[in-house]
C-alpha cells in the first residue's frame, strides 16, 4: 500500500517483492517507510500487482518495481526497480493516472490517454497484444477522455460522456455484451452519453450514470451488487 503526504510525499508499507515499495530494497515493511527521491512534488498514485506509478505536479510519470514485461515504461523488459524511474516520454502533460495488474495508463491534459506494459488481452487499447516498454497510444482516443481506470486485464475511459473499455473480456467485463477480447476501445451498452465516473475492479467495472451506480463482469462474490450472483455482459445498476 501506499500514501501521499499533504507535503507531496510518498510513503509506502507491505511485501516488497521487486522493489514495489521504492525504498531502495526488497525487504517486507510493516510500517510505512519513504519511495526514494519522492519527499514532496508527488500529486497522485496508483498502484499495480507489483509495480506503482506517482504523477509529479510538473505532469510527469515516476514508476517503480516490477518491470519484467515493461509495467515500469522506461523501455525496459527485464530489470526491476527498487527506486522510481522515469516512464519514457512522459516528462509532462499527465493529469491522471491508473494501474492495472501489469499495465498502466496516463490521461494528458490533452484529453488523450496512453498506456504501457502487459498486452496479453489488448488491455494496453493499441490495436495489438504486443507488450509496449514504453507509453503508446490507445486507438481511438486521440481526445476527449476524461477519466480512466484499469483492471486485472483491462482498461476503460469516459470519452465524451460515454464509457469505453478494452482488454480481456472473458467474463464480460468490457460491458459490450459479448465475451470477445478487444485489442480496441467498445462502447459500453447504454452508456453513450452522462457517464460522470468510471472503476475497474480485476474482472469487473463500474460507471455512474444520472447519480445511480452500474456494474457488469465478473459476480462470483456478489461484486456487481445487484442482488444475484449471476454475472453480466452488459450494465445493471447496483441497488440501493
Amino acid at each position: 500500500t501506499c500514501a501521499l503526504t499533504s507535503v507531496g510525499g510518498v510513503k509506502c508499507w507491505g511485501g516488497n517483492a521487486s522493489g514495489k515499495l521504492g525504498d531502495g530494497t526488497t525487504t517486507t515493511r510493516l510500517t510505512p517507510v519513504d519511495v526514494v527521491g519522492l519527499n514532496s512534488g508527488i500529486v497522485a498514485l496508483a498502484a499495480g500487482e507489483s509495480h506503482t506509478c506517482a504523477l509529479t505536479n510538473t505532469g510527469s510519470v515516476l514508476c517503480w518495481g516490477d518491470n519484467g514485461i515493461g509495467q515500469l515504461g522506461d523501455g525496459v523488459t527485464i530489470a526491476s526497480s527498487p527506486t522510481p524511474v522515469m516512464v519514457s516520454g512522459l516528462s509532462g502533460g499527465v493529469i491522471a493516472l491508473a494501474a492495472g495488474s501489469s499495465h498502466t495508463c496516463a490521461l494528458t491534459s490533452t484529453g488523450s490517454l496512453l498506456c504501457w506494459g502487459w498486452n496479453g488481452s489488448g488491455q494496453l487499447g493499441d490495436g495489438t497484444r504486443i507488450r509496449r516498454p514504453t507509453p503508446v497510444a490507445v486507438s481511438g482516443l486521440g481526445s476527449g477522455v476524461s477519466g480512466i481506470a484499469a483492471g486485472g486485464g483491462h482498461s476503460c475511459a469516459l470519452h465524451s460522456g460515454s464509457a469505453r473499455c478494452w482488454g480481456g473480456n472473458d467474463v464480460g467485463q468490457l460491458g459490450d455484451g459479448t465475451t470477445n477480447n478487444s485489442a480496441t476501445p467498445v462502447t459500453v451498452a447504454g452508456l453513450t452519453s452522462g457517464v460522470t465516473a468510471i472503476a475497474g475492479g480485476v474482472q469487473h467495472s463500474l460507471a455512474i450514470l444520472n447519480g445511480d451506480v452500474y456494474a457488469w463482469g465478473s459476480n462470483s462474490s456478489g461484486q456487481l451488487g445487484t442482488g444475484s450472483a449471476s454475472g453480466s455482459s452488459t450494465p445493471i445498476r447496483v441497488l440501493d
